[in-house]
């Protein structure tokens, strides 16, 4: 019970956070820098702009990979191992299907251009990044250990 409730804040708190930092975007907030420019985009596909083609189907196919993972994760135990990098995870792919949902598109907003253009992200995609590094970390240099009892 308690490393549902840990999951369950995490991802929350994940999700509020992401969509309050989109919120201050959708709003005008605007600030060019040298290697940084904080800039509202839309991507209406995954990673680097791909599946676009998918169109309004993604939001769709990614809501079931989101719950496949949620049931897989809570039914076979790992919840306890993984709840905070979960909730991480789920609170970022929530905050981005949102996005698909009521924008049209994911709100991202951190753009590099320094020296060459890489893929605009947001806080969602980070949380994201951190989940999954944060497991594969877990698995692969502390495979026995729980997290949370």
């Amino acid at each position: 019970m308690r490393a549902f409730l840990v999951f369950l804040l995490v991802a929350i708190g994940t999700f509020i956070i992401d969509q309050n930092i989109k919120a201050l975007f959708l709003e005008g907030y605007y600030h060019a820098g040298g290697c940084i420019d904080l800039e509202l985009h839309y991507n209406k596909g995954v990673a680097f702009s791909m599946f676009a083609f998918i169109g309004p189907y993604l939001k769709w196919i990614q809501s079931l990979l989101i719950a496949g993972i949620l049931y897989y994760v809570i039914s076979s135990g790992y919840i306890r191992r993984y709840a905070f990098p979960v909730g991480l995870l789920v609170g970022g792919a929530a905050g981005n299907v949102y996005d698909r949902f009521v924008h049209g598109g994911v709100v991202d907003y951190v753009a590099w251009h320094c020296g060459f253009d890489f893929a605009v992200f947001n806080y969602a995609d980070v949380a994201i990044d951190v989940a999954v590094a944060w497991i594969v970390i877990m698995v692969y240099f502390f495979p026995g250990k729980s997290q949370i009892k």
